[in-house]
């Protein structure tokens, strides 16, 4: 029997427009993106972060988590970037170890390859190719989308994740019994992920494509042609992709993250003494082999947990408060304790035993637990930590701290202290260096030992103010602290004791965190810890970007007119706008009419418009509307996502109207001229821009007062 040997066959579909519009895309993003060979605006920003990257250095960036800064770190390592450039100053020659053609290759290519996702989306909404090439000829002229994706900046590769999560579950969506749909929604996952990974702008997005993957799953929960077990399939998978898959990845960034940046750095103040012993260097230099029971006799610095207003440690000196403040209330007159951002010999504290006169630790040591009386002796000054019934200087509502000083004035000594351990797992835990948090609670008035965030006057150095606080609510970690720097104290005599307390630590204990808490603390600072806003010379409120009544200046030439701008297409962002309003018009009519069951487009066509206006329209809505509620420094670059799902409803719109709503041949034909007459409009704004986009040629002296006068001509019809 002769055996037949069958050809194989491979047949490859090639979109030869797609292919010419990614081609084109390239060369608008990548043409020349080595200049100019100086930091470009918010480059200054992402710079520093590089560099404590490629050193492999912590740091905290409260505005997003820490995908987008490996991306950009991903481009220092293949172009051999060591991270030895000071990023101090826009416009700052970048030297010849800084490799700026690398540094800014992924943001472009990640913005070119935008243009061929929008065409692929607008296919998947069930429009022609035609306007899915209109999509793309106006994301190509889009000066905004350029300028920003030609350097080291995110915005590029955050709207380039956000369309391919919504073009993997279009695809997934319709996929209706394809065996590689899950395939999409995996991808749809991921990408939401990475979105949400690179800014925190990336979750609207994702709470879209959510919200439209929760109204197809109700629909499909209702369809009873599936089984049960069908339906429960669908359900998990869904759930599983678009859910599990994103928080398991969201944790991978930060696993990466922390793994990599494991040296200690400029942040490290802004963590726990825990999180700080765990990096190398700093914290971890200072408290490597310290005790790790606190005992009766320990001598310990005490770090308030919340890090709020600072960071600082409680802290006394050989200084009283005044006898009346300026309000003409009286004080004490005792010794002050503050809470001290620096570290200070006057930070230390030796734990004592009431019931004995012994300040050294034991043989064997007894440990201090949850529950016990202890009094807190200062180590340099020799006087207990008090709290009385007297109003604190800063917060009359809440009572003073002082070092106990018997004046004979009939006010005793009220200098007894339980421990408190908050995050105790038993009721007879031991007090832990570093991991335990304490509430330190007065016997004798229930009050609290707590930071009240108040500045002392100058007769308090400025140092912070500590109270005791009888109306303490336990959750407030203003009230919590940790025993940062600890040592067994073993002197009796105070010149010997003073001594030790200036040495160096040292003894061994391992106090390594979890990732697990490590990641919580991390993402808990990030969400709450906002650095001071202040007023941009080039912010803007979100009402200016629907017009782009405003630009960003972000590179002058020291010399010459060379100069790039971030400044948007005029033609596209009105034309855009026109859009929205069309679409809204449209979907209201459709909407109302077929309530009295008028039909004027097939019911097709209808559902097609609606997914459409809910992704694009849906898309521009989500990435604007919420900047109203921000209280943060706001730039027009914030507005690029918005503006390319706006972008997306041009074409859409057009469509629509050309087929459904233009029915004679005549209104087609002027309607195809109008067409027309835009996009040559936009290539006419793209190209006067063009010198503000890419920065070269130099402007010559006419073109940049002809600029100036459009400028000064526009700012008048706006106040008109």
């Amino acid at each position: 029997m002769q055996c037949v040997k069958l050809p194989v066959s491979v047949t490859v579909e090639i979109n030869v427009l797609l292919l010419a519009v990614t081609a084109l895309a390239l060369f608008t993003r990548l043409y020349g993106i080595h200049f100019p060979k100086a930091v470009v605006f918010d480059e200054v920003y992402y710079g520093q972060f590089l560099s404590l990257y490629m050193k492999q250095v912590f740091f905290i960036d409260e505005s997003g988590p820490p995908f987008g800064h490996m991306i950009l770190a991903l481009g220092a390592y293949l172009g051999g970037f060591d991270g030895n450039f000071v990023w101090n100053r826009i416009g700052a020659e970048y030297p010849g170890n800084v490799p700026v053609w690398s540094l800014r290759l992924i943001p472009a290519l990640a913005g070119s390859f935008c243009v061929p996702l929008a065409y692929l989306v607008v296919v998947e909404l069930g429009y022609s190719h035609f306007s899915a090439l209109g999509a793309c000829a106006l994301l190509l002229m889009e000066n905004s989308l350029i300028v920003q994706s030609r350097f080291m900046l995110l915005e590029s590769v955050l709207i380039f994740f956000l369309l391919l999560a919504v073009l993997s579950y279009l695809r997934f969506h319709k996929a209706r019994n394809s065996s590689f749909k899950w395939f999409w929604l995996v991808i749809c996952g991921v990408s939401c992920a990475f979105g949400i990974g690179v800014k925190y702008m990336g979750m609207f997005t994702y709470f879209l494509l959510l919200s439209l993957a929760a109204v197809h799953t109700w629909q499909l929960i209702g369809d009873r042609t599936l089984s049960h077990g069908k339906v429960m399939f669908q359900v998990l998978v869904r759930f599983l992709a678009l859910v599990v898959l994103p928080v398991i990845i969201y944790l991978g960034f930060f696993y990466i993250h922390l793994t990599l940046l494991y040296r200690s750095g400029p942040h490290d103040q802004m963590m726990s003494s825990a999180f700080q012993a765990s990096l190398e260097g700093g914290l971890a230099r200072i408290t490597q082999g310290q005790p790790l029971d606190v005992a009766f006799g320990s001598q310990v610095t005490l770090r308030t947990v919340s890090g709020k207003p600072v960071p600082c440690w409680l802290h006394s000196h050989k200084a009283n408060y005044p006898i009346r403040y300026e309000n003409g209330r009286g004080s004490s007159h005792q010794q002050q304790v503050t809470c001290y951002p620096f570290k200070d010999v006057n930070n230390w504290w030796i734990i004592k035993d009431p019931g004995r006169q012994s300040l050294v630790v034991s043989s064997p040591p007894r440990p201090v637990r949850h529950g016990d009386i202890i009094q807190l002796l200062h180590g340099m000054t020799t006087r207990y930590l008090n709290t009385h019934d007297v109003a604190a200087p800063m917060s009359p509502h809440s009572q003073e701290v002082s070092g106990y000083i018997d004046f004979n004035v009939s006010m005793p000594a009220q200098n007894l202290w339980r421990v408190d351990i908050v995050n105790r797992e038993s009721e007879k835990e031991i007090w832990k260096t570093i991991l335990s948090e304490v509430r330190l609670v007065h016997v004798n008035t229930s009050a609290v030992l707590k930071l009240s965030g108040a500045s002392l006057p100058e007769w308090g150095f400025k140092q912070l103010e500590v109270v005791g606080d009888k109306i303490y609510k336990g959750y407030q970690q203003t009230g919590m602290w940790n025993v940062e720097e600890h040592r067994y104290g073993r002197s009796q005599e105070p010149k010997e004791r003073e001594l030790e307390l200036k040495s160096p630590t040292h003894s061994d204990v391992n106090k390594n965190l979890t990732f697990m808490a490590k990641f919580l603390e991390l993402q808990w600072k990030m969400l709450t810890v906002k650095n001071e806003e202040s007023e941009h010379k080039y912010s803007s409120s979100p009402l200016e970007w629907i017009t782009m009544d405003t630009n960003i200046a972000y590179w002058l030439h020291p010399s010459s007119n060379a100069q790039i701008h971030f400044i948007g297409n005029i033609v596209t962002w009105t034309t855009g706008n026109i859009t929205l309003v069309v679409y809204c018009l449209l979907f209201l009519t459709y909407l109302i009419r077929r309530r009295r069951k008028v039909e004027d487009i097939p019911q097709d066509s209808w559902e097609q418009l609606v997914l459409a206006g809910v992704v694009c329209f849906g898309g521009w809505a989500v990435n604007y509307l919420p900047f109203f509620l921000m209280e943060k420094t706001l730039f027009l670059y914030h507005y690029l996502p918005a503006l390319t799902f706006k972008i997306l409803q041009i074409p859409i719109v057009t469509e629509h109207l050309y087929i459904h709503v233009l029915r004679s041949s005549a209104q087609q034909k002027a309607f195809g001229g109008v067409i027309l007459a835009v996009l040559c409009s936009v290539y006419m704004s793209y190209h006067s821009l063009s010198p503000l986009t890419y920065g070269q040629p130099a402007l010559t002296s006419d073109k940049l007062a002809e600029l100036r006068w459009r400028e000064s001509w526009d700012i008048l019809l706006r106040k008109r």
